[in-house]
């Protein structure tokens, strides 16, 4: 097919089919996007930010800053990185995408994750999701992490392994649980596969999940795969449940 026929195809196309904004029903004029209003709606999470918890400061404190949050409590990951708080059109999309399957939201989601993280992505890291139970997968049918985890290691170059890290224990609903008990719920729950065990070795893990609320779920997957000798592991999630500072975002169902 020659430019002019496919443009014109195209067009055709637009005009029977036009572009919808990913998080409503808005049309826009290019695929995987978002409208005016529900971009301005995006409560974006952007420089300059806790170098290790990737929070939004209110002025610039300088390079390589670490917020009260990560002083008082320094995370056993290294960097953690979000695309937007979890509330307005990004609590939309991670609820689409995990209760009501609409898997091609994976790949704009994944995209926008790529470039908010892109210092942290390499064309040597391991792309590991945060893993389902085998029952919960059973039922639910995907895992929406594996999914956003594709399209991230595809785009950046990494190497994608979804079956390294593994859920042995089937742990209750996050949602409802207090801190506590979250970091209970998950205790011991992960593990790496036995015959993979050397794929770990010295690497860089990249940890993908959809939405990090507490970091109990996140904390135990690092410490796992520290455990297993990754050399060091960076966090990259589509949004971040800030429950304590942010009127309106309600607790996530984390896997």
């Amino acid at each position: 097919m020659t430019a002019i026929p496919r443009a014109f195809a195209r067009l055709t196309l637009d005009f029977l089919l036009p572009l919808r904004c990913v998080s409503c029903t808005s049309t826009v004029g290019t695929p995987d996007s978002l409208c005016p209003d529900c971009w301005q709606k995006m409560s974006f999470m952007e420089k300059p930010w806790c170098e290790r918890l990737g929070t939004p400061f209110s002025y610039d404190v300088g390079e390589g800053a670490w917020s009260p949050q990560a002083i008082a409590s320094p995370p056993i990951f290294d960097r953690l990185r979000s695309v937007a708080f979890y509330d307005g059109p990004a609590r939309d999309l991670v609820v689409a995408l995990k209760f009501f399957r609409r898997r091609e939201l994976a790949r704009p989601m994944g995209l926008w994750m790529c470039r908010t993280g892109s210092e942290i992505l390499r064309e040597d890291s391991l792309i590991v999701p945060v893993p389902l139970h085998w029952m919960r997968l059973l039922s639910r049918r995907f895992n929406q992490s594996a999914d956003l985890a594709r399209v991230i290691a595809r785009e950046c170059g990494g190497q994608f392994e979804p079956g390294l890290l593994k859920r042995r224990k089937k742990t209750r609903r996050q949602v409802g649980l207090s801190a506590k008990a979250r970091q209970k719920n998950v205790r011991s729950a992960f593990c790496i596969d036995p015959e993979r065990i050397g794929q770990i070795q010295g690497r860089h893990v990249v940890l993908i999940d959809d939405v990090i609320t507490t970091g109990s779920t996140i904390a135990v997957c690092s410490k796992t795969l520290l455990s297993a000798g990754a050399a060091s592991v960076d966090v990259l999630t589509f949004a971040f449940a800030d429950t304590s500072n942010r009127s309106g975002s309600a607790s996530p169902d984390e896997p």
